[in-house]
C-alpha cells in the first residue's frame, strides 16, 4: 500500500473500533499517559545518580551506565522492533511493551547490587525503542484523520511533561524517602497506563510490515544521512553532559532541594520554549535549530567556568533549558522534510541515533566525568554542539536539498508500518 494523504484502510479499522468520539480520545489519553511514564523512567536516574552511586559505591560516571544501557537498547529496537513485528497487532505490541516497562521500574526498584539495576535499565531500552516507533505513528489512526495532528500533539504533550517533571519529581521522591520509592512510584504510573491502554487501546492491525530496504533506501541519501550526523551530535553534547548535571550541581554546593528546584525550573522554561518555539519553526527552521544550538554550546562552555557563581550557573542552566526545550521540535521537524516520501522509516532511524546519541553521549562522558572531572565534561559536549553547528551550516538549502535527496517515485514506497 503506497503511503497517501488521505486516510488509509488501516486508520478506518482503527476508528470504526472505537465506539465514540470521547473514547477515541480516551484512547490516545492512554498512549500519552504510556509516553509520560516512559521518559519519566528513561530519565529519572539523572536526579538520582549521585544517591544511586553511594548506595551500590560506584563512580557517578559508572552510575551513568543507568542512562547509556536503555539507550544501546533502544537504538537497537527501534528499527529491529518494527522489521521482527510483521503484522502482529500493534494493540497488542503497545500493550507488551508496557508491560516490559512495568517488569523495568520494579527491578530497578529492588535491584540488590549495580548489575541488577543495570538489567533492569536494559528492559527499559528493549521496549523503549519500540514504543516511540508506533505510539506516534499509532496516534492518527485513533482518531478521524482530520484529528490526527491534534492526537500526536496530546502524546507529546506527555513527553513535555515528563521532561518537566519526571527529573525533578524522582529528586524530590528521593528527598523524602529513598531514590528506590522513586522507582516504586513510577511503576504505579506505569500501572495507571497499562490498565487504560488494556480497557481503551482499539484493535490495530497492520497489513504491511517496514522493509529493511526502506532502511538502507533512507541512509543512502546524502540529505537524509547527513541529516542523522547533525542530529546525533546534537543529542550527544547534551547528553553527554545533562546525564551528570546532578553531580555538578551538587559539587557546585547545592543542595538537594536547590537542586530539585532548578532542575524543574529547567523542564518549565523548557516546556514554555518548546511551544514558542514552534510558532516560528516552519518559517525559520534552520534559523532556530542553529539558535538553540549555540544557546546550547554556552551554557556547556560557561557553566564549568563560573560553578562558583551559584546565581549565575541557574540562570545558565534555565538558558540550556530554553535551548533543548526547542531542540527536539527543530529537529523532528528537520527529519520529516529528510525523508517525506518514507516517513516510518526515518521515524525508526531518527528514534535509533537519539537512542545511539544518548548511550554514547553518557558512556563517553561518565569515562570523562571519572578520568578528567565534570568541567572536562561539559567542554566536551560543547565541542560537539560546535561540530552540530558546523554540520547544519554545511546545509546550503534545506528545502531543494530534501526534494532532491529523496525523490517521488511511487513505486518505491510499498509499504506502510502501522
Amino acid at each position: 500500500m503506497n503511503f497517501e494523504n488521505s486516510p488509509s484502510s488501516n486508520t478506518t479499522e482503527a476508528v470504526d473500533a472505537t465506539s465514540s468520539p470521547l473514547r477515541a480520545w480516551l484512547a490516545v489519553a492512554s498512549v500519552t499517559v504510556g509516553a509520560f511514564a516512559f521518559v519519566t523512567t528513561e530519565f529519572l536516574p539523572v536526579g538520582l545518580l549521585p544517591d544511586v552511586a553511594k548506595t551500590f559505591d560506584v563512580l557517578p560516571g559508572t552510575a551513568g551506565l543507568m542512562v547509556t544501557i536503555p539507550g544501546i537498547m533502544a537504538a537497537i529496537s527501534a528499527p529491529g522492533l518494527m522489521l521482527a513485528a510483521g503484522r502482529v497487532n500493534r494493540r497488542l505490541i503497545l500493550i507488551l511493551l508496557t508491560v516490559m516497562l512495568l517488569a523495568s521500574n520494579l527491578l530497578s526498584a529492588f535491584a540488590p547490587n549495580f548489575p541488577v539495576m543495570l538489567v533492569g535499565r536494559a528492559l527499559l531500552g528493549a521496549a523503549l525503542g519500540g514504543f516511540w516507533t508506533l505510539a506516534l505513528a499509532a496516534a492518527g489512526r485513533l482518531v478521524k484523520s482530520h484529528e490526527a495532528a491534534r492526537a500526536t500533539a496530546t502524546i507529546l504533550a506527555g513527553v513535555t511533561c515528563a521532561t518537566v517533571i519526571g527529573v525533578p519529581l524522582g529528586t524530590f521522591i528521593a528527598s523524602l524517602a529513598s531514590w528506590r520509592m522513586s522507582f516504586v512510584a513510577t511503576a504505579v504510573l506505569v500501572t495507571v497506563a497499562l490498565i487504560s491502554q488494556f480497557a481503551l487501546l482499539p484493535s490495530l492491525p497492520s497489513h504491511a510490515a517496514l522493509r529493511f530496504a526502506d532502511l538502507v533506501t533512507l541512509v543512502r541519501r546524502p540529505f537524509p544521512r547527513k541529516s542523522l550526523l547533525m542530529v546525533a551530535l546534537i543529542f550527544g553534547a547534551h547528553f553527554s553532559s545533562y546525564t551528570y548535571i546532578a553531580p555538578f550541581l551538587q559539587n557546585a554546593h547545592f543542595s538537594t532541594s536547590s537542586i530539585t528546584t532548578v532542575l524543574l525550573g529547567f523542564g518549565i522554561i523548557g516546556f514554555f520554549s518548546n511551544f514558542a518555539v514552534s510558532a516560528v519553526v516552519a518559517r525559520r527552521l534552520k534559523g532556530s535549530l542553529a539558535t538553540m544550538t549555540v544557546l546550547l554550546m554556552f551554557a556547556l562552555l560557561t557553566m564549568p567556568l563560573l560553578k562558583d557563581m551559584a546565581p549565575v550557573v541557574t540562570g545558565i542552566v534555565l538558558a540550556w533549558g530554553v535551548a533543548f526545550g526547542a531542540i527536539p521540535l527543530c529537529v523532528s521537524v528537520w527529519m520529516q522534510e529528510a525523508a517525506p516520501d518514507l516517513p516510518e522509516a526515518g521515524s525508526a532511524l531518527f528514534v535509533g541515533i537519539i537512542q545511539v546519541a544518548i548511550a554514547v553521549g553518557s558512556s563517553v562522558g561518565g569515562t570523562i566525568v571519572d578520568h578528567a572531572g565534570i568541567p572536562v565534561d561539559f567542554w566536551f559536549g560543547s565541542v560537539l554542539a560546535v561540530l552540530g553547528l558546523i554540520t547544519l551550516a554545511s546545509f546550503r538549502s534545506r528545502d531543494a536539498a530534501a526534494q532532491a535527496a529523496a525523490p517521488v517515485a511511487s513505486n518505491e514506497v510499498q509499504t506502510e508500518c502501522v
